[in-house]
């Protein structure tokens, strides 16, 4: 019986993904055509031509350029693929078939993972939704209302989307100044850390997705920033929430984990008052221990707890569709802002300076209020796994470019 705890592959240290991690994305080498790739070590396994000589059922989803094909397939496929993977990479007898089809990480280019079919953001962690009170609203509650009872939510750009690496242009529009209003480039230009959730499986329209049937609609996770310009925000997000302030640039990794890759990091979630309404309620414990860090030009600036998070990607699946609401494979929800209950938790720049007040000293010596053109922001995360070793979720990075 194969040892599914060691693999004859050399995984260098320090490598981004290990034996059971295997993430999902799409690559190209030179002269070659996008296709889908599993990541171990520092290489990308070449699926399509290995499924195909294995015979694989449903294989030529792998010949594609995009993970929509292979998301769509469900539940049952993700298992029998990743089970697959794992004999692959562990059984010695699997070598010479394998090692013809690993291209080095380093030779390839990644592509946008997935075909975004819809793109929801929450606000589910109580830190930061209550600092953004006070920041924001320092005469009203911290907490709106409705917080506690629901997972508040808004829909984002689809379109605007795009792969770790993409350089994000500094937006544009109307925003006060001193006692008026002028239109012009952000000045209060920001990040927000996620964890963003991509729906395989897509479910019926009328029908609520239950909380307990999370695992058979959400394929994997991806790191998102959803990039955000606070003072275009401020002027236009009331009475309707965040539009033209948030729709400019949503990053995401290249690399969607599996849940299954994330079996060790499930944790309770934090005690909720009230209790929530019937649909909410948890059947199972879908807190995940992930910890996130955020790098400002180089310097690791944050590391937000993902544990903490008030409402679990489970509810959020639920309260998205308990109306009636359809996903479609490819839809992303991501998770709100992350932050902790201490200043170096803070998942936005927004917190980490209160609002610019208490700038950030870089490594470099530069003082920091918000992001200045040519500033890069790389956001990478790690969760527990097997044999209590941490995993990597691997990473995503921007670099702002001028209006």
């Amino acid at each position: 019986m194969t040892d599914r705890t060691k693999s004859w592959l050399e995984i260098p240290e320090g490598a981004p993904f290990g034996l059971h991690t295997l993430p999902y994305g799409v690559f190209s080498t030179e002269g070659e055509d996008p296709r889908v790739g599993a990541a171990v070590g520092d290489c990308v396994i070449d699926l399509a031509p290995l499924a195909a000589v294995e015979g694989l059922e449903g294989g030529h989803v792998f010949n594609q350029p995009s993970l929509n094909p292979f998301l769509a397939l469900g539940r049952p496929a993700w298992e029998a693929v990743r089970g697959w993977l794992l004999e692959l990479v562990t059984a010695e007898s699997r070598r010479d078939l394998v090692e013809p089809h690993l291209v080095p990480l380093e030779a390839t280019r990644l592509h946008m993972p997935f075909d975004v079919a819809d793109y929801v953001d929450f606000y589910s962690c109580q830190a930061h939704a209550e600092n953004v009170g006070k920041i924001f609203r320092p005469d009203s509650p911290s907490l709106p209302t409705a917080w506690r009872h629901l997972p508040i939510g808004y829909h984002g750009r689809s379109a605007t989307v795009v792969p770790s690496g993409s350089e994000i242009v500094r937006p544009s529009g109307l925003r006060r100044a001193g006692d008026g209003v002028a239109f012009g480039p952000s000045t209060r230009l920001d990040i927000e850390a996620e964890v963003g959730f991509v729906v395989g499986a897509p479910s019926e329209l009328g029908r609520p997705v239950k909380v307990g049937e999370f695992a058979d609609h959400v394929f994997g996770v991806v790191l998102v920033n959803d990039w955000s310009a606070r003072d275009i925000q401020a002027f236009e997000y009331v009475p309707l929430g965040p539009f033209l302030g948030k729709s400019f640039a949503t990053s995401v990794s290249p690399w969607v984990v599996p849940l299954s890759a994330l079996e060790h990091a499930r944790v309770e979630p934090p005690a909720r008052d009230p209790e929530p309404a019937g649909y909410l309620v948890d059947t199972e414990p879908w807190g995940l221990d992930i910890r996130l860090e955020v790098e400002w030009n180089g310097t690791v600036v944050s590391r937000p707890p993902f544990a903490d998070m008030y409402w679990t990607p489970a509810q959020q699946l639920a309260h998205l569709t308990v109306n009636g609401a359809a996903v479609r494979t490819g839809e992303l929800y991501a998770s709100g802002t992350v932050s902790g209950t201490v200043k170096d938790e803070c998942g936005s720049f927004l917190e980490l300076t209160w609002n610019g007040d208490d700038p950030v000293i870089l490594t470099d010596g530069s003082r920091r209020r918000f992001l200045e053109d040519g500033d890069a922001v790389t956001i990478r995360a790690t969760a527990p796994g097997p044999e209590g070793l941490p995993i990597s979720l691997g990473a995503v990075t921007g670099t702002i470019r001028p209006a």
